[in-house]
């Protein structure tokens, strides 16, 4: 099989080659399936730039509903209309990069692996995994300094990103911990980013507490992703341990086994997404979780450092995410840029992608919760597991 010599390619077989890796990272990325032109997707999928008086930007816009009560009878109605309010959220964007280098001809000569093909490969991947990593710590309101299993990040870029700075903690009502003794969930408690220590062994997901969340979300009018036909559904995410949980729960396990069709492509056989009462189902190893802290460690003269959840600091806890539409918003900016160069007289060459893109959690304005300005479509909901 001949290589591809691309220092040699036109500029359109170049563009071609990028569109091809950039569709290869979009396929290798979970968050990929969420996105969607209007206000009706999880994740509102913004490629295109709006002209204004700031430069061109990347917008998502949000309309309020109308608070007013009209006119009744004959009273006029001209002058006393409404006004509609919509809100522009910008969406900052940036550019990640990333590349390889090989050693040399002789070392492509020892070797049966491609090194363009595996560097293709390798770097899709590489690009839709941080995609997934971002997209959920900005769902979750946390900052990119850290990875998505709680551990610090060390020497990385991706706090410099000019989105990150946006990224906000759940508001005041889109938050809560899930308490198993009360079998309630406790909508506000903690700080929005940890729980006061109120988490414990056993405070695990059920199906109760999926009942009482969505509950709480219609109540708030957090809206519903609207499907074909009209059905209205949520969409949750949960850890692969917390799924595993939830399946251990009687109720949801029984609600299930009536919910799905009874043949093999029941979601109790498949492990595929599940969809019961409205709501999808899902795992996702990116889901914020503690697994990479350590429990509390002892620190000499200042009693216990806390660093996983719980009143000791050594329960291992997850940040459940119900969604609605609009919970993000993603820029897209352009097509992937491949780029090849050649080094030490051709005897070495190094490959490079970038990408600009953007995330936001957009904040809004709602009357339904006591006038104030929280997160637009999502909840975080603290479990254990």
């Amino acid at each position: 099989m001949a290589d591809t010599n691309f220092g040699l390619l036109t500029a359109h077989q170049k563009k071609t080659w990028s569109k091809d890796f950039w569709s290869q990272a979009r396929n290798y990325s979970f968050i990929n399936k969420f996105l969607g032109k209007d206000s009706n997707s999880i994740i509102q999928h913004v490629d295109e730039l709006t002209k204004t008086a700031k430069g061109t930007q990347a917008i998502i816009t949000l309309v309020a509903d109308m608070e007013g009560d009209g006119v009744v009878g004959d009273n006029r109605l001209k002058g006393n209309e409404e006004a509609l309010k919509s809100y522009e959220q910008v969406i900052q964007y940036d550019q990640m990069r990333n590349g390889n280098h090989n050693e040399g001809r002789m070392a492509d000569q020892k070797t049966i692996v491609n090194f363009r093909e595996q560097s293709k490969d390798k770097l899709a991947y590489w690009l839709s995994d941080r995609m997934d990593q971002l997209a959920f710590l900005t769902l979750s309101g946390r900052a990119y300094t850290l990875r998505t299993n709680g551990a610090t990040r060390v020497g990385s870029s991706l706090p410099d990103l000019d989105f990150a700075a946006d990224v906000a903690a759940p508001s005041d009502k889109r938050f809560g911990q899930w308490d198993q003794g009360s079998q309630s969930i406790l909508w506000g408690t903690g700080t929005g980013t940890i729980v006061n220590g109120a988490i414990g062994t056993g405070d695990y997901p059920t199906w109760e507490m999926l009942v009482q969340a969505k509950a709480y979300a219609k109540d708030n009018f957090i809206r519903c992703v609207r499907e074909k036909g009209g059905e209205e559904c949520y969409h949750v995410f949960f850890t692969p341990q917390q799924m595993a949980k939830l399946k251990l729960d009687p109720t949801y396990m029984q609600n299930l086994r009536h919910a799905q069709s009874r043949d093999g492509s029941n979601a109790l056989f498949t492990g595929s997404t599940v969809k019961v009462d409205g709501l999808y189902l899902h795992e996702f190893r990116h889901v914020f979780n503690t697994a990479g802290l350590s429990g509390s460690v002892l620190v000499p003269g200042g009693g216990a450092l806390h660093s996983k959840w719980g009143a000791s600091g050594d329960v291992d806890g997850a940040q459940a995410l119900f969604c609605g539409a609009q919970a993000m918003g993603m820029a897209d900016i352009g097509d992937s840029e491949w780029d090849e160069e050649t080094d030490d007289y051709k005897n070495s060459y190094g490959i490079a992608i970038a990408k600009m893109l953007g995330f936001l959690k957009p904040r809004f304005y709602t009357q339904y919760s006591g006038g104030t300005v929280q997160d637009h479509g999502v909840l975080s909901i603290y479990t254990a597991f």
